[in-house]
């Protein structure tokens, strides 16, 4: 088929009357089922509209359980209310997915931006250029929300050292204020931190429950009015793509991925209608997606653990721990890092086993004790494309 019939093909489609309804970062005037929630934290945020320093809030819960839709959705209402209350302190929100911004010079780099201090991309200490994002915050009253997305990227990439200058910075302050929104999808977040950036940085905290597939089933129905032309979906789509996003933890972002997807699956084949077939392609296709961006944005050690599990599965199809953390100090000195000691590295096949990227069994050994033994749960290709965009481990495959 030639370019052309594929765009006329697109362009004659009567499936989409807005896509876009159904990408992640849309944030509707109404989220179902998240009230509650939607209460509580506006009953936190909300001395804001006043010019007061709300407390620092940290918001948990998996994938798609709407922590960030309700955070976007509750800081723009009181962004509206300031304006309108005409107080003397400008609110700002500073939005930073550290998923992408994973150090804490981008980090910083990003805040300085939003306040329109130009920095450069490289090239200064984080001393420097925290000690610039404070001057030119403190210009004018300010008060500013820090919005950080998925933390917990951050600190397993770059320790917690920002969030520890930020939960301290207000002291040093004139005019301005700044108030910390945390969004993690790690319910052991907290492991990590520094006792001295967790008592100020979880001064409040909420915990999203997942959504049940009735809940998403209503969350769909409404997106999919805005996104698709009446009559195109088959009354077994919604329903559907709710049963199988609610077996991955109520995972609401998935299951609207899942609906995208199958409606453009039927806009290239040129089909009237999307149907059951079109939804368990989307769920194939998502799925080899998801674990390519899995492996993408894990941490340095993390990597070398799939890398050096990867070498092992060449001369067999399962390893124990122990050969796996040999084979990784290998690794580490190949790079010239410091290696993790063997608990930590145990630790890691736990995250991995629980992501679905290796499948992970203790196995009786009799009077020598118990080991783990350990496979690969994911295909050699998505494995290669999730690492082969990090310079420091793609090499390492290729021997």
């Amino acid at each position: 088929m030639s370019i052309d019939d594929v765009i006329q093909r697109v362009l004659s489609a009567r499936i989409f009357k807005d896509r876009e309804k159904l990408r992640p970062d849309y944030v509707p005037e109404n989220l179902p089922h998240r009230e509650g929630e939607i209460s509580k934290l506006a009953e936190i945020l909300a001395p804001a509209v006043k010019g007061a320093r709300p407390s620092n809030v940290f918001i948990y819960g998996l994938p798609g359980t709407g922590k960030t839709a309700v955070t976007k959705y509750v800081l723009r209402k009181i962004e509206v209310y300031s304006k309108s209350y005409s107080s003397e302190v400008e609110l700002k929100v500073a939005y930073i997915n550290c998923r992408n911004e994973n150090t804490n010079y981008r980090v910083l780099f990003n805040l300085c931006n939003y306040l329109n201090e130009r920095v450069p991309f490289t090239g200064l200490s984080t001393a420097e250029l925290f000690r610039r994002f404070m001057r030119s915050l403190d210009r004018e009253r300010i008060l500013l929300f820090v919005v950080l997305d998925e933390v917990d990227f951050l600190v397993k990439v770059s320790g917690d050292d920002v969030l520890y200058k930020l939960t301290r910075i207000n002291p040093e302050l004139h005019n301005a204020r700044v108030s910390i929104v945390g969004i993690t999808n790690d319910l052991n977040f907290v492991e990590y931190l520094d006792p001295r950036v967790k008592s100020t940085l979880g001064e409040e905290e909420l915990v999203f429950r997942p959504y049940t597939t009735s809940e998403l089933t209503d969350i769909l129905n409404e997106r999919a009015k805005m996104a698709f032309y009446d009559g195109v979906l088959d009354e077994s789509v919604v329903p559907l793509c709710a049963t199988l996003a609610a077996r991955e933890h109520g995972d609401a972002r998935r299951a609207l991925d899942m609906l995208r997807v199958a409606g453009e699956i039927a806009e290239r084949e040129g089909a009237s209608k999307v149907v059951e077939d079109h939804v368990r392609r989307a769920y194939k296709e998502i799925e080899k997606d998801r674990v390519v961006e899995v492996l993408k944005s894990m941490p340095l050690h993390t990597k070398l653990v799939v890398v050096a599990i990867y070498k092992l599965r060449r001369r067999k199809s399962e390893a124990i721990t122990g050969e796996i953390y040999e084979t990784y100090k290998g690794l580490c000195k190949r790079i010239s890092v410091d290696e993790l000691t063997q608990r930590r590295i145990s630790d890691l096949i736990n995250e991995l086993d629980m992501l679905g990227i290796v499948n992970a069994r203790v196995m009786s050994k009799g009077r020598y004790g118990r080991t783990k033994v350990v496979k690969l749960a994911i295909s050699e290709r998505a494995l290669i494309e999730g690492l082969k965009s990090d310079p420091r481990v793609a090499w390492l495959l290729q021997d």
